[in-house]
């Protein structure tokens, strides 16, 4: 993994310290200066950048195994795609009860978009400061960040949309005046309306922050750790390298299992939540 150039050694400061390194790292491409984790008040432009190009990439490559697809011995792309698609509709069968027709594709489409934008996370950390100095661009792009989920407005966007699909099934299966009905009765009797509709607006508010924070958790530490095992490789020491090499490795592949590993939790989450907005209390 490259150590960085960074932006202010290429106009011939100082290099930067660990701290001023991760912090550059760790900075996104807004429409303005961010100071906080969260701030919906601005727009992240490469999370904004990087999710919708994951989004291309994931439905282009369905569509090839789509149009690729022969009733005979199928080839690599469409056996993996096959193995993919065949998880996730046993998973949907088991946890819903009830018309799959959106449900099934939709869990599709959220594993393999959720476990492309943590895949990024396997591209070098310096890879795009380095190259926005070669290419004397770096004045305009001084923060970038290429993790989606990485960035917890990211992780809340996703989020915020399944809680908008919990609501429309909800009202969908039981009906608006059922659901209203559920939210004030249910689960203490309608006696107690105000505890009952309290207490089931923070289970949805718990849902879906509890959702955003466990995927922007994992792989904010992750890309982390990648900064820390790059710091550790521009050591000009012999251990620095070679340890900057066996951690960087070790990591890479310890985090092939978490990237896929956060993309079906995710997955799986998001159908126990339409699941059980198919049942009633």
């Amino acid at each position: 993994m490259a150590t960085e150039t960074a932006a202010g050694a290429a106009a011939g400061h100082a290099a930067p310290t660990a701290s001023e390194y991760i912090v550059h790292h760790l900075g996104h491409f807004s429409t303005h200066h961010q100071e906080k984790i969260v701030d919906f008040s601005i727009i992240n432009m490469d999370t904004l950048f990087w999710s919708v190009a994951m989004g291309i990439v994931g439905c282009f490559v369905m569509y090839m195994a789509a149009r690729r697809a022969t009733a005979g011995v199928p080839g690599r792309l469409q056996a993996f795609v096959e193995m993919v698609v065949e998880m996730v509709d046993d998973q949907a069968k088991s946890i819903v009860h009830g018309d799959r027709s959106f449900i099934a594709p939709l869990a599709l489409t959220v594993f393999v978009w959720v476990a492309l934008m943590n895949s990024l996370d396997f591209l070098p950390v310096d890879l795009f400061s380095s190259l926005f100095s070669v290419l004397g661009i770096e004045h305009v792009f001084p923060h970038h960040r290429v993790v989606p989920t990485a960035d917890l407005n990211g992780t809340m966007g996703i989020a915020l949309g399944v809680l908008v699909l919990m609501l429309y099934y909800n009202v969908k299966i039981k009906g608006a005046g059922g659901f209203i009905h559920e939210l004030f009765a249910a689960p203490f009797g309608i006696w107690l309306a105000p505890f009952n509709l309290l207490l089931n607006i923070i289970e949805f508010a718990a849902k879906t922050v509890s959702l955003a924070m466990r995927l922007f958790g994992n792989m904010y530490a992750g890309e982390l750790l990648f900064l820390l095992i790059a710091l550790l490789g521009s050591t000009a020491t012999v251990f620095g390298f070679v340890g900057h090499v066996i951690a960087g490795s070790m990591w890479a592949i310890f985090h092939i299992l978490i990237v896929l590993l956060q993309a079906f939790i995710f997955m799986m989450l998001t159908l126990v939540y339409l699941g059980q907005a198919h049942e009633g209390h």
